[in-house]
């Protein structure tokens, strides 16, 4: 398996050189930037698999740095982990909402750190790795992971492919939020149940341009299911 490359965004040399020790020992190759300026020359280097951003950063905040990257067609799709001190749920949710896939709190230890990157990466759900979904039009291909709309590209972050992914092979069914984290985040991962509302409106959002926003239909109280029947 080829190596995974991570980029860290950090402002305090102690925390990259613990994150870095971490990741290292963990197998990633690991880049370091100190702000947003060298974080963008690091990734003009070597564009990373994912991006720990931390979110208080000085000039530019890592929130803004965030929307940035999600512009931007280069590094859209890469995967970020937002690393910071707000303990809030709805700055949490807040950083979701920018385009982050995850985040981790400070203080965190190192085998959360790991645990949380590597489910992030985590690109491997059932079907094979060959596996081609069509659904009245809308298509992924998991070879090359791209999503189309008719002769259109849909592009999703790493999280909501992962979940378009899922939604797909398994049409039809109603899945609570709980099941939902099991299967699209991991087991051993702890995600609040918030987040997976947060990730559907970024796929609901990617998809709409397309009309198949409405094949995600929430059955209130159970959860959603993915369906090209009306409800």
């Amino acid at each position: 398996m080829q190596q995974k490359h991570v980029l860290i965004v950090e402002d305090e040399a102690p925390i990259r050189d613990m994150i870095r020790f971490a990741l290292e020992r963990a197998d990633f190759s690991v880049a370091e930037a100190e702000d947003a300026q060298s974080a963008r020359l690091a990734i003009a280097d070597h564009l990373p698999d994912l991006v720990l951003l931390d979110w208080m950063l000085p000039g530019m905040s890592g929130a803004e740095l965030a929307r940035e990257w999600r512009r931007d067609e280069l590094t859209q799709n890469v995967a970020i982990i937002m690393v910071t001190a707000r303990v809030d749920e709805d700055d949490r949710v807040r950083g979701l909402n920018i385009g982050a896939d995850d985040y981790v709190t400070k203080p965190f230890s190192s085998s959360e750190l790991i645990a949380r990157v590597r489910a992030v990466l985590r690109r491997s759900l059932p079907g094979g790795e060959d596996e081609c979904l069509e659904l009245d039009g809308l298509s992924l291909d998991a070879a090359s992971q791209r999503v189309s709309a008719g002769a259109d590209a849909v592009r999703l972050g790493p999280t909501e492919y992962r979940l378009l992914r899922f939604f797909m092979s398994n049409p039809e069914r109603v899945y609570s939020r709980e099941q939902m984290l099991d299967r699209v985040w991991g087991q051993n991962v702890y995600v609040e149940e918030r987040t997976v509302d947060v990730h559907i409106r970024r796929l609901r959002k990617a998809l709409a341009p397309h009309g198949f926003d409405k094949f995600i239909q929430t059955v209130r109280g159970s959860g959603y299911r993915f369906s090209s029947k009306s409800l």
